[in-house]
């Protein structure tokens, strides 16, 4: 009997499907389409914010190819959680013209 239960929850486990994450994007200016197509995902853009969910669980990785279509971002979060300003700035290399140029420092 101990046996067919473990047989039964370890089918359960491996059956069981993935729990789309949320992404929520905020590009410096606004995307000239409504609809962005992406790697594992689709973003439904308005004026303010990008929005979109998947299975996929690469957050830097979705925002890098965002970044690509719609250009630079100010904030990227997965599930609520925000991306660090070392995480948003490997992504916005990804966009069009890439990071902004250093400021020089004067002496």
């Amino acid at each position: 009997m101990t046996r067919i239960a473990a047989l039964f929850a370890a089918v359960t486990l491996v059956s069981s499907p993935a729990v789309a994450a949320t992404f929520a994007a905020n590009p410096v200016t606004s995307p000239t389409a409504s609809k962005i197509i992406g790697k594992d995902i689709s973003w439904a853009c308005g004026a303010e914010d990008c929005r979109g969910s998947t299975e996929a669980s690469r957050p830097v990785i979705l925002c890098q190819d965002l970044a690509k279509r719609a250009g630079r971002l100010v904030s990227f979060s997965a599930d609520g959680r925000s991306l660090s300003g070392a995480e948003l700035e490997k992504c916005n290399s990804s966009a069009k013209g890439g990071a902004p140029a250093a400021l020089a420092k004067a002496n």
